[in-house]
């Protein structure tokens, strides 16, 4: 098993940034069952004050190749472009096997 965890923060400007929280969310864990050899997904939105990222990606994948597959996957590719990348301002990804 492999685990992809993706912390962003968003970026300041944004109109709502709660109504681009839900979309991310909504939007990637609604790959599950959609790309194959994703075993789990979630999407915490809400954090402490203490905290200095916006929104957590936390994923389990059956293997390094599912997660490969998952990265060009046209349904992740497009939550990806129209539901994350215009809204973030800093990604920091921790890829690793279980």
């Amino acid at each position: 098993m492999v685990k992809h965890i993706i912390l962003w923060k968003l970026k300041a400007d944004l109109a709502d940034k709660e109504a681009v929280k839900a979309g991310i969310k909504a939007g990637l864990e609604g790959l599950l069952g959609v790309v194959p050899g994703l075993v789990s997904i979630k999407v915490q939105t809400t954090c402490l004050g203490s905290s200095n990222a916006d929104v957590m990606l936390d994923s389990t994948f059956v293997d390094e190749e599912a997660l490969k597959g998952y990265a060009i996957h046209p349904a992740h590719v497009a939550v990806a472009n129209g539901k994350v990348r215009p809204f973030a301002e800093t990604r920091l990804c921790l890829d690793f096997e279980l």
